[in-house]
């Protein structure tokens, strides 16, 4: 996908040479309202236009789509009205405008030009729900075409400076950026994203972002004792990779350690799945794609602080030299682990590389998977797991909250640690039952993080593929969960340490 040029205005809406308006509305107590930004657009019509909304259903709940063909009274030959929903007690909110405008840009259809008034509610919002809501993923269409919507103009919010609406314009742009790469990766198919393709993207992007890289292949992961790695890969003609990225802003003065898992395709390995469903794993390396993408988001908006993602990358397939059950493997650092199920192999590509990140010596670690079905049964499809040590889990999951990634703060009950005790190694990689398995999966990781270094593991095994239907800024296929909230996370540390 081709992102449109962005451009804020302060022109009248009304004359404005566009294909389409797109204002929002909500539901107020006493039916529908206009919000704000919308005034000159209602002007025109009179003052009749809440009227005319309501005579074509419009309600103002959120999501909600109504076209208005506008008879020569904007320049503009169509109006499209986003619902925003009901406001909260502080008012609508960011998510309920990314949302809104992620609806009106699925709904502009062959529209080149656009203007919103969304941005007079919220800008940031209105960039980042319009940009991640128009994503298309065509790459592999035999008669695609780019020729899709071109420029959005966003009216300028009341409140603030030029400067400052410029510099939310073009930070919300990159984070949306960010996450359609992250969307572009999970799309691409496994025949064509495999761990050596994947590293040589990482290295695209690497350079053309100022961001150092690094790329292990096989020969040197042997040399270095990365059993976890070579263990999950050596299944499949398509060797692994571990790739490391490194960027240092100015006068940066924390370090973060970012861990991604990049399971390029996931059969379950001699533990194989079912056939149902299977073509999801192409999704696998969602974790591993959101951390590349976040380096180069930490790049492009120059946070200071030093970002080191290190990146497994792996394709786990049954054959001849894959690992097995009852396999004893050593990992990177010296630790053992028993294999009983060779279908829990994310965990043990990231316990390599969460060791290997650690000896940076990080301020912070961060790792995210699609780690466990369990997180699905236990939270569904929007809502990721994070776990970790208590404040800096907490202080993860309020800012992915924040800034609309649904998540939810999970245990790490130490009753379930002795389940994975193993009768010939340091540890098992599954427990010997079905319970508690996201959580189990934290606890196995959390034998490769140091005690004292501050840690969240975000489990997005349902969030960062979406299978149904497109929703508020989310469209089918990969979702870019979680790179908004690792740079919410990022640019806390940065403003507050």
């Amino acid at each position: 996908m081709t992102a449109p040029k962005l451009a804020l205005t302060d022109s009248d809406l009304v004359a404005l040479a566009v294909d389409v308006v797109v204002i929002g509305t909500v539901q107020g107590p006493d039916g529908l309202e206009l919000a704000p930004g919308a005034d000159a657009v209602a002007a025109a019509f009179d003052g009749g236009l809440p009227a005319l909304l309501g005579v074509l259903g419009a309600t103002g709940k959120a999501e909600e789509v109504v076209k208005v063909p506008t008879g020569g009274k904007l320049a503009a030959p169509l109006l499209i009205a986003a619902g925003l929903g009901k406001p909260g007690d502080h008012g609508v909110s960011t998510e309920q405008v990314r949302r809104a405008a992620g609806a009106s840009a699925r709904a502009l259809g062959k529209a080149k030009k656009a203007a919103s008034t969304l941005s007079a509610v919220d800008l940031g919002a209105a960039v980042e729900g319009t940009l991640l809501g128009g994503y298309t993923f065509t790459q592999y269409k035999s008669e695609s075409s780019d020729a899709g919507l071109s420029k959005v103009e966003f009216a300028s919010p009341a409140d603030g400076t030029a400067k400052e609406h410029k510099a939310a314009l073009k930070a919300h742009a990159a984070i949306a950026e960010c996450v359609a790469i992250t969307r572009d990766l999970v799309n691409t198919p496994p025949n064509d994203l495999f761990p050596a393709s994947f590293a040589a993207r990482a290295v695209e992007l690497a350079e053309a972002n100022g961001v150092e890289v690094e790329v292990l292949d096989e020969k040197a992961l042997r040399k270095g004792g990365y059993g976890g790695i070579l263990g999950v890969g050596g299944g499949s003609t398509r060797q692994p990779r571990l790739v490391r990225l490194s960027y240092k802003g100015p006068k940066a003065r924390k370090k973060i350690a970012l861990v991604g898992k990049g399971i390029t395709f996931d059969t379950g390995g001699i533990s194989i799945k079912p056939a149902a469903g299977m073509d999801e794993m192409t999704s696998d390396m969602g974790g591993a794609a959101a951390v590349v993408a976040t380096v180069m988001l930490a790049a492009k908006l120059k946070y200071p602080l030093e970002v080191v993602a290190t990146v497994p990358m792996a394709e786990n397939m049954p054959s001849g030299d894959a690992y097995r059950p009852g396999d004893v493997l050593t990992m990177y650092g010296g630790k053992t682990v028993e294999v009983l199920n060779t279908d829990a192999e994310g965990r043990l590509i990231l316990a390599d590389a969460i060791v290997r990140a650690c000896e940076d010596n990080p301020d912070y670690l961060i790792d995210t998977a699609t780690l466990t079905g369990a997180q699905l049964v236990a939270l569904g499809k929007r809502t990721s797991g994070v776990m970790g040590t208590d404040e800096f889990r907490d202080r993860v999951t309020e800012l992915a909250n924040a800034v609309g990634e649904s998540s939810w703060a999970m245990p790490m009950p130490e009753e379930l640690r002795s389940d994975l005790d193993s009768r010939l190694a340091d540890l098992a990689n599954v427990t010997g039952h079905r319970f508690g398995g996201m959580l189990a999966a934290a606890l196995f990781l959390r034998e490769f993080v140091p005690a004292d270094l501050p840690w969240a593991h975000i489990d997005v095994a349902g969030p960062a593929y979406n299978s149904g239907g497109a929703h508020g800024y989310t469209t089918k296929g990969g979702t870019g969960v979680p790179v908004r909230t690792i740079a919410a996370v990022l640019a806390d540390i940065a403003a507050n340490g």
